[in-house]
């Protein structure tokens, strides 16, 4: 008996990569926040950085363990750096929930959220 082939689907979006969407609105910020010099070296592949950031916030792992595919770690960890100082991930999450508020895909009263992801050292309750 032959077994039918399974059909070509398309992919489930990630929780590791940035969705093309999702791009074109980050790219447009740092575009604002971030524009490119008109001179030295070509810039690394922002993209593939922040989903290398994605990458190790998701993970948990050491800057230095992030997978080569996503490029260099101390590229990817200085861009973090320089991205959290001209405020693209607040402006990002500032722009997205209202987006989302707008669309009123969220229904706030039920909302929670809790996000310690690392280890408390050196005294948790301090």
């Amino acid at each position: 008996m032959e077994v039918p082939m399974a059909k070509h689907t398309r992919p489930l979006p990630t929780l590791w990569e940035v969705p093309d969407e999702l791009w074109e609105r980050i790219e447009r910020l740092l575009k604002r926040l971030n524009p490119p010099g008109s001179t030295g070296r070509r810039r690394a592949d922002r993209r593939r950085i922040l989903d290398g950031i994605i990458f190790r916030m998701r993970t948990g792992c050491q800057w230095n363990h992030i997978p080569r595919v996503y490029g260099d770690d101390s590229t990817i960890y200085r861009c973090f750096q320089h991205w959290c100082e001209v405020g693209l991930f607040k402006k990002l999450w500032a722009q997205l929930v209202k987006e989302c508020g707008e669309l009123k895909g969220v229904q706030w009263k039920w909302q929670a959220a809790d996000c310690m992801l690392g280890k408390a050292r050196f005294g948790g309750a301090q």
